[in-house]
């Protein structure tokens, strides 16, 4: 059985129909081939599948997407913003901050990572180790040890308040 879904992505509007079975998660990736959010466990204990919805992190394998109808969806794919021509886009300082400081490996953790720094420094833009600790707990990764990943988002940090300080 399907059902027609109208949802707000990357400040875009997708109406589709899609099974009523289907995650967010997988409806992201197989019927809208958003497929930067990625598959983890699928039990909500990995975080890869991380996306923010209404500016808070939720795990998109846990969520039906008609649950999310009516609310604003970023996924990884809308974390670059369009710069002030329009014509490409700018990378988030996070993005900047985890290529510069090696926090990705294999990178599958990474878009999971992001997404969750990304609402943490939305809500706090000078964050501690101890806060950021917290804040990715709910994120693993298997290869960095994480040292690089607080790095790299207390660099962020420092980018998204000097760019806020210019505003």
């Amino acid at each position: 059985m399907k059902q027609l879904l109208t949802l707000q992505i990357n400040n875009e509007t997708y109406e589709f129909w899609a099974s009523i079975h289907k995650t967010l998660l997988e409806v992201l990736r197989e019927d809208l081939r958003l497929t930067g959010t990625k598959h983890g466990c699928e039990l909500g204990e990995c975080g890869a599948c991380t996306v923010l919805i209404n500016g808070e992190p939720i795990l998109s394998c846990l969520i039906l997407p008609v649950e999310v109808q009516g609310k604003e969806i970023m996924t990884i794919e809308g974390l670059a913003q369009p710069d002030k021509q329009g014509s490409d886009c700018k990378a988030h300082p996070l993005q900047t901050a985890f290529a510069k400081e090696g926090a990705s490996q294999c990178g599958y953790c990474s878009p999971g990572m992001l997404m969750t720094a990304k609402a943490l420094l939305d809500k706090n833009s000078n964050p501690d180790r101890k806060e950021i600790r917290e804040a990715l707990s709910g994120n693993l990764c298997r290869c960095t040890g994480y040292a690089k990943i607080v790095e790299a988002v207390e660099q962020a940090a420092e980018q998204v308040r000097e760019l806020t300080a210019t505003l």
